[in-house]
Order: C-alpha cells, then sequence, then structure tokens
C-alpha cells in the first residue's frame, strides 16, 4: 500500500489494486449507511417495500422466527393539579420478556414529557431528535416549543416514514400558555389533543377504571392513586405489561417523579380492597 501511495496509483481508478477499491466501496456503503449520523431526521428505509410482509417473508424463507408483537400499558389525565403519566416497565418481543426495567417516561425537556409505547428503538430514536429540535429552537426563537408543535412534529414524521414499518404510540405531555396540555400521537399519522389517555395492549382495562372515577376535581392523592390502579389492573390482565410502575406528575413549573411501585407491592395493596 506505501509503494502504490508512492508510485501515484492510488491518483487513478483503473490503477488501485482490488483492495484499494475494495476498501474505497466499503468506505462509500457505511457512510451511506450512517447518513443519518450527519441528518437524525434522515434514517435508511429497509432496502425493500412494504417491511412488515417483506420481513415475514425472508424470516420464513431463513426459518427465523421475528414476532412483531409490542405490548405495554402508559396512562396519562389532566386535572386541576397538572397532569399526571403512569407508565409499568415491561418490554415484550411477543411472548418474550426482554425487560423489566424499560423506562418508558422520556424527559423531552424541563417542561415536556414524553410516554413510550410500540417500537422502543423507533420511540427512543425520535424522542431524542425531538429533543434536539426543541433545543434548537429555544435558541434560534428564545422560546419555548409548545406541546402541540412538537406533537405535529412527530406526525410529519410518521407521515414521511408512513408504511415503513415505523412503530409508535407516544404521548406528549407539557405546560403550554394555554395551560395543560396532553397529545396523543402515533406512526400512523394520528394527532388528538385530550384529557385521558391509555396506550398499549393494556389500555383498554386501564380506560375501565379511568372511564369510572376520573375527573378533573380530583386531589393530588386521589389522582395518583387512581394512575397507579388504572396501571396495576391492566398489569393483572394484560401479560404483556407488568415490572415497576412509575408515576410522574407534572405542575406549571417542573415535573418529578412521585413513586416507583413494583406490581408485586400494587397488588398487595388493591387486592384487599
Amino acid at each position: 500500500m506505501a509503494l502504490e501511495n508512492i508510485c501515484g496509483m492510488d491518483k487513478v481508478s483503473f490503477m488501485r489494486s482490488f483492495g484499494a477499491l475494495t476498501s474505497a466501496q466499503t468506505m462509500k456503503e457505511i457512510r451511506l449507511a450512517s447518513s443519518n449520523m450527519d441528518n437524525p431526521l434522515a434514517i435508511n428505509a429497509p432496502p425493500f417495500e412494504s417491511p412488515r410482509e417483506r420481513l415475514n417473508e425472508l424470516a420464513a424463507q431463513s426459518k427465523v422466527g421475528m414476532d412483531f408483537d409490542h405490548g405495554t400499558t402508559t396512562v396519562g389525565f389532566v386535572y386541576k393539579g397538572g397532569i399526571i403519566l403512569c407508565v409499568d416497565s415491561r418490554a415484550t418481543s411477543g411472548k418474550f420478556i426482554g425487560s423489566q426495567s424499560m423506562q418508558k417516561v422520556v424527559q423531552v425537556n424541563r417542561y415536556m414529557l414524553s410516554t413510550m409505547a410500540g417500537g422502543a428503538a423507533d420511540c427512543t430514536y425520535w424522542d431524542r431528535v425531538l429533543t434536539r429540535e426543541c433545543r434548537l429552537h429555544e435558541l434560534r426563537y428564545k422560546e419555548r416549543l409548545s406541546v402541540r408543535s412538537a406533537a405535529r412534529f412527530i406526525c410529519n414524521v410518521a407521515a414521511d416514514y408512513k408504511g415503513m414499518g415505523l412503530c409508535m404510540g407516544m404521548m406528549l405531555a407539557g405546560w403550554s400558555p394555554e395551560g395543560p396540555t396532553l397529545v396523543y400521537v402515533d406512526s400512523d399519522g394520528l394527532r388528538i389533543h385530550g384529557k385521558v389517555f391509555a396506550v398499549g395492549s393494556g389500555a383498554s382495562n386501564a380506560l375501565g377504571i379511568l372511564d369510572t372515577d376520573y375527573h378533573f376535581n380530583l386531589s393530588d392523592e386521589k389522582a395518583f392513586d387512581l394512575a397507579f390502579r388504572a396501571v396495576y389492573h391492566a398489569t393483572m390482565r394484560d401479560i404483556f405489561s407488568g415490572g415497576l410502575v412509575r408515576l410522574y406528575h407534572m405542575d406549571k413549573s417542573s415535573w418529578r417523579n412521585v413513586a416507583n411501585k413494583d406490581c408485586q407491592e400494587l397488588h398487595e395493596e388493591y387486592s384487599r380492597q
């Protein structure tokens, strides 16, 4: 390689050795595959159309099982004391439990939180991109990016990658000039503003509790109890939800992690009621 450089053989493409050409091609492919490092808003799509269907075909040919089922329970609601977010911590792939300590509430910044449901990699990646966009917006315009604008950003991402296998179901919570804001967004481009949401495989069980006992004028203690009960009952009836139940409270000035309770601890508390 040193002799090639001295003789100038590396300057003309047809004079380069096979090894040098292979290295150049490899570097070109690496730069192409990692282009999102330069621009995090652009990620490489799978090298075929309809990846969800195509991956199943490839899995059948290679006899490798790939299960796209996901499960979780995330709950969020607005009440007079602020915003409550409550989530479980189990990460699954089909019937396989990958983790019992997944962090499903993500700090976007000091005034905005996001919950994750669906593909953990998808949610984590785009939450990080959203964090970057919020910070850049603050630096450029000397004001915070609103929760509604952040939700619109995620919806634009979902629209750009629709049909490519993106799997996200997120709640964005924060304080805007008009007050507490809670928005649901997903990978289908759906964006809903509301007061009460439950997302994930255990959502129907959690909503059964919320629809019965939720009202806007809850005290802090009753709001915390309602959130814990909603996620607890979901974990008892949904095999894809479990682990720790984490509760977050957000008010006008900040947010805090109120408590983290194991499902067994909640079972001992609520099963006697």
